[in-house]
């Protein structure tokens, strides 16, 4: 069934429709009513002949016509019955409002169980269990229990709390912020987030897609809908249960087993998603998509009527990598002509604090004209003089008249004083912000956004690699019961992925490691090889820098000595002898599998770098050449690869390449479940990579 049998029914059967006022069952029959819902309704209750001057029914089966779509509201016990009537009078649309399914435990879980079972035996499509409904200003639908309407606009609003939705709609409706279309998903125990993107996603009236989300089921498909999505329309979402201790409030709430931070971020981030911190956030991005266009480059001029707040916009520019453009000559010119001698003619444009509203109408006017402005910031101080809700009417009357089309921001600062002039601006759609770097914050993530649309589409590159070589050697650590490879099986697989490690041999005494350096020289490192021992430093496990015959007796000795005494029951193979590189910068591969998304990789540079500073990247394999570069070029360290204070430039393009193949090693054996190649070992540029040491952990 298309979702748009939930938007906009024909008819409408309220199962568990009361009588009481009060109860949510005769709530959600009053919204249908009073919103102005043109197609029929249904009341459904067993116990009652009229409710509003309308026929009850006492099944749905007792219903002459066709539904298309059921609303329930009953005792959680008695909804895989009803879904069954639904079925059997072929509804295939069914919100379940009720709740005491998953969100209470195991029993409530097994409920849920039974409830899409039936549905799925019908073909009926479920939004919820417990959620508060949906609503639809175009076919002027309100099937929900929720207090405020819907604005015309082109903002869809999804979450995963009811609640949430109860409270953002008032703010919306005090602030005419335009939510045409808001659903609740609650459990999501069919319809999620993900229908509902691809379903808004082809949707004319929908300009941007919002959402608070507390869980993503599926991630992968998450992240292939939403790249989808976010070509055709902006995605803004915001995502809660990122401490330890939300995460165990999302699991509670709603079932949903929380993925990690680092992984949502990164799905968020590689799919196109912005990403909102606060409710706040979630709805300046989501307005001034909607209210305006998108910047066509990073250009902002700023007019203001005080000099502070001028400094406070150019320093949130700044900070968000946005030009302060150098407004053109004939620009600067006409603003002489016009402006006192003592205003700021040069960007920002200080209009001064007796500015009345027809000066900071031809200021815009003349900037409108100016070809290298990409976005204007109108800021504004109330003075004495100042004409608050006049300059807030040139304001909208200039951007009407100009004969291009930018997107323009608004900052009137203060309370009592500015508030006229605030509502006349969010009225016709200019989006207002109380603070500077609130403006600047979201004209950031609308640059961002249309350089995702410009940004290049490449695909996964698939290589040729030895997978038969890397099967084989995780079936023998599995049929030994071995779920951490060995130092020899590590570098075995990378072989086989054709990524480059030490020249090395394991050694089980000393005569074959001085064989090894009279072929490799030195110096050289040593490493005990047991698959029973994942940190070696732990155990006296390492020598570095072993330059001569008697150091290397001596390092040997020392490591089989301090692994005896501190682990005895070890399996040593050997002591691996390595050569060392050097003339090199450290970094740092790691794989970590997430429940959601899967393999989740992480770059950084090594050493203190990721253990102290946490310097890292993410993303979610398998990732392509763009999302590599990227993961390289958010670290904040990045100057040191690209050769700081003189040092020759790192092989940033060897790394990439190392990038994608442990993303296609782990996309090609979902079974590794951690791998670490640390260091990787970044030579000059030119000169490649090569992965010194690596762990790797496979599922049981």
């Amino acid at each position: 069934m298309s979702l748009k049998k939930f938007f906009c029914p024909d008819s409408i059967a309220i199962v568990g429709a009361a009588r009481r006022e009060g109860k949510v069952g005769h709530t959600i029959l009053d919204n249908i009513i009073d919103f102005g819902y043109k197609g029929k309704i249904f009341p459904i209750n067993p116990k009652a002949e009229v409710i509003h001057g309308m026929k009850c029914y006492k099944s749905i089966l007792n219903v002459p016509q066709d539904i298309d779509l059921a609303v329930i509201v009953i005792p959680s016990q008695y909804v895989a019955a009803s879904i069954e009537e639904c079925g059997k009078k072929n509804v295939k649309g069914a919100i379940i409002i009720s709740a005491g399914f998953k969100e209470t435990g195991i029993e409530g879980a097994k409920l849920e169980s039974q409830v899409l079972e039936t549905a799925k035996k019908y073909g009926i499509r479920i939004l919820g269990p417990n959620c508060i409904g949906i609503s639809n200003y175009s076919c002027r639908l309100n099937a929900t229990f929720a207090i405020g309407d819907p604005v015309e606009g082109g903002i869809a609003f999804m979450s995963q709390s009811g609640a949430l939705i109860t409270a953002i709609l008032d703010w919306a409706t005090m602030q005419e912020i335009p939510i045409s279309k808001y659903v609740s998903v609650g459990n999501k125990s069919d319809i999620s987030e993900i229908d509902m993107f691809e379903f808004w996603s082809k949707d004319p009236k929908v300009e941007v897609i919002s959402a608070y989300i507390e869980g993503i089921n599926n991630g992968r498909k998450f992240i292939d809908m939403a790249l989808k999505v976010t070509r055709k329309k902006p995605i803004v979402v915001i995502k809660s249960g990122d401490t330890s201790a939300g995460s165990k409030a999302v699991s509670s709430h709603t079932g949903t087993l929380a993925g990690s931070t680092k992984a949502y971020s990164a799905a968020l981030k590689q799919s196109g998603v912005i990403r909102a911190r606060t409710v706040r956030n979630l709805f300046d991005y989501s307005a001034a998509f909607a209210y305006q266009p998108l910047p066509k480059g990073r250009n902002i001029a700023i007019i203001t009527n005080a000099g502070g707040p001028g400094i406070m916009a150019t320093d949130a520019c700044e900070e968000n990598q946005i030009n302060l453009v150098n407004l053109e000559e004939k620009t600067v010119n006409k603003l002489k002509k016009f402006l006192p001698a003592a205003a700021n003619f040069h960007n920002p444009v200080d209009v001064l604090g007796d500015a009345l509203a027809d000066r900071y109408r031809k200021t815009l006017e003349i900037i409108f004209e100016d070809k290298n402005v990409d976005a204007i910031l109108i800021l504004l101080t109330p003075q004495a003089m100042t004409q608050i809700l006049q300059t807030a009417e040139a304001i909208v009357g200039t951007i009407r008249d100009a004969n291009r089309k930018i997107p323009v921001f608004a900052c009137f600062m203060g309370g009592k004083t500015v508030k006229r002039g605030i509502d006349y601006l969010i009225h016709h759609r200019i989006p207002t912000y109380d603070i500077p770097e609130g403006a600047v914050g979201t004209l950031k993530v609308m640059i961002n956004y249309n350089d995702w649309l410009n940004r290049k589409v490449d695909k996964v590159k698939i290589f040729d690699f030895d997978k038969k070589t890397v099967g084989s050697i995780f079936n023998s650590c599995r049929k030994e019961k071995r779920f951490e490879l060995g130092e020899n099986e590590s570098r075995l697989v990378l072989e086989a992925y054709k990524i480059r490690v030490p020249r090395a041999v394991t050694a089980k005494d000393i005569g074959t490691a001085k064989e090894f350096t009279k072929k490799v020289g030195y110096p050289v490192v040593l490493k005990i090889d047991s698959p029973d021992i994942l940190h070696k430093t732990d155990v006296g496990g390492i020598k570095v820098g072993i330059r001569n015959d008697s150091e290397l007796e001596a390092g040997f000795n020392e490591i089989i000595n301090s692994v005896k005494a501190k682990k005895p029951d070890a399996n040593i193979r050997g002591i691996s002898i390595q050569e060392m590189i050097m003339d090199k910068q450290e970094t740092i591969i790691g794989i970590n599998k997430d429940p959601q998304f899967g393999p989740v990789i992480m770059f950084g540079l090594g050493g203190i770098y990721v253990e102290i500073l946490k310097d890292v990247s993410f993303r979610i394999a398998p990732i392509t050449e763009s999302d590599a570069r990227d993961m390289i070029e958010e670290i904040k360290t990045i100057k040191l690869l690209k050769g700081a204070r003189g040092a020759k430039p790192s092989d940033i393009n060897s790394i990439v390449e190392i990038l994608l193949k442990i993303s296609q090693l782990v996309t090609d054996f979902p079974e590794i479940m951690e791998m670490d190649i640390n260091p990787l070992f970044v030579k000059a540029e030119g000169l490649g990579s090569i992965a010194g040491d690596v762990r790797i952990r496979i599922s049981q």
